[in-house]
């Protein structure tokens, strides 16, 4: 079960996500936690790897990303949503993160532009092979709505797992989505931020445990921001996908023949 740190934790990181253009500084976010300010700073550091300021800045910084790149707002819009009412100290942030202006980061038309082939026979964007895996035993979280707001609940899974000193003890990061995006409303979409664990560390509320069967799987592999994924995603299950089923169609009826 969470022990006291880790509601804690779980509380402030609720808290800023909730609030990106709110006061989120450490005096703030100890008020949350219900803790004072030396012992929260030295208790958030200790848990999660670096000072309550660094996530502030890296998680307002990735909702920024995801704007741009889903959003017509203009760049000082997207600012103050992000607690920056300064444009130019947001720009500044912005690219001390991602090593480009935020102008520069929304221009680049491969994270938003749908990675398509124009004709049969054209290269895809990013790579899809055929492996087999093997099967994954998972501790995950649940998130309901926008899939690119994951980012919460990976968050809440990771401060979990540091509460319970079993951070060492995990595999590969791994987001499981449950529902087709063109088919429900965003604010019905289901997944899970999950993590692989070992057997025997037990997995206890608010985690829950998930196995994914050993199967063969397409794997794309994409390099970039997350901000980038929808459009990898899209090369998937709108080009790669459809086509490789129609491939599959033309060569049974050719054996038919």
């Amino acid at each position: 079960m969470a022990n006291d740190y880790e509601k804690r934790l779980l509380r402030v990181i609720d808290h800023i996500h909730d609030n990106p253009a709110g006061d989120l500084s450490l005096d703030n976010l100890a008020d949350v936690a219900a803790l004072s300010r030396f012992h929260w700073h030295r208790v958030y550091r200790a848990m999660m790897g670096e000072t309550a300021a660094q996530t502030v800045k890296r998680l307002r910084m990735h909702r920024a990303s995801c704007l741009l790149v889903r959003t017509d707002r203009t760049l000082p819009e997207i600012a103050a949503a992000v607690g920056y009412p300064n444009p130019s100290s947001f720009s500044r942030a912005f690219a001390d993160i991602y090593g480009f202006s935020p102008t520069g980061f929304r221009e680049r038309g491969e994270l938003r532009l749908l990675a398509r082939s124009p004709k049969p026979g054209v290269t895809l964007m990013y790579p899809v092979t055929i492996r087999s895996e093997p099967e994954r035993r998972l501790a995950a979280i649940a998130h309901r709505g926008a899939y690119f707001e994951i980012s919460r609940a990976f968050e809440k899974l990771f401060a979990a797992l540091s509460a319970r000193n079993q951070v060492d003890r995990t595999g590969h990061m791994v987001g499981v989505f449950h529902d087709d995006p063109s088919l429900k409303p965003v604010e019905d979409l289901q997944s899970h931020a999950a993590v692989e664990i070992s057997a025997e560390v037990p997995i206890d509320e608010p985690l829950e445990a998930i196995t994914l069967p050993a199967a063969r799987h397409a794997v794309l592999r994409f390099t970039g921001p997350y901000a980038g994924l929808p459009a990898a995603y899209d090369q998937l299950f709108a080009d790669w996908l459809p086509d490789r089923a129609r491939n599959r169609r033309i060569r049974l009826r050719s054996r038919s023949i």
